[in-house]
């Protein structure tokens, strides 16, 4: 029996010692890391060398459940790509153990709260853009195209002395930002 540990960030600039620190005092022997790769991935480097070396009676210890998977769907699948192999599966956040039927139910359930919470998160995201575009507020990045210099650019286009580099240049934006105007006018 071997225990081995999984740590996942979804980018590389996310910190794992918590997640190792956590391992560690579970005595775990042998710890995966894939780092900067999305739980939402059905193929990631690490977790697919554990799935290889993964045989029965050992045991998977994470973090917390969503290191392996995004939602209900990816967390159910890995915990049956483990537990297929005659293995365990532990997390230590929320205390689930599926060596026993209590332990698999209650991952479910986690993992369906988990996946309400996210969606949840989701449709009030949607809710307060719809408001505030009622509002008649525009979310992203500001235009560098204002009244001024749309005028300008119409006047420029429209008498034909100048190239297309020459008004980007004139107007003080990027070719790329004219050519994206001019389909507009």
């Amino acid at each position: 029996m071997t225990r081995y540990g999984y740590i996942r960030t979804s980018t590389k600039e996310q910190n794992a010692d918590l997640q190792r620190i956590a391992l560690v005092g579970a005595r775990v022997t042998d710890i995966f890391i894939d780092e900067g790769v999305s739980g939402t991935l059905a193929s990631r480097p690490d977790w697919d060398v554990l799935m290889r070396v993964l045989k029965e009676g050992d045991e998977v210890y994470v973090w917390k459940f969503d290191r392996i998977g995004r939602n209900t769907m990816n967390v159910l699948e890995a915990v049956k790509a483990i537990t297929g192999k005659g293995a365990t599966f532990h997390s230590l956040t929320e205390r689930i153990d599926t060596s026993g039927p209590m332990g698999e139910a209650m991952l479910t359930i986690m993992a369906a709260f988990a996946q309400l919470e996210r969606d949840t998160i989701a449709e009030r995201t949607r809710a307060g853009l719809e408001a505030a575009k009622a509002k008649g507020k525009v979310g992203g990045r500001p235009s560098v195209v204002d009244a001024k210099k749309l005028t300008t650019i119409r006047s420029l286009v429209a008498s034909g002395d100048h190239s297309r580099a020459d008004i980007a240049r004139m107007v003080g934006i990027s070719p790329a930002t004219l050519y994206r105007v001019i389909q507009t006018l």
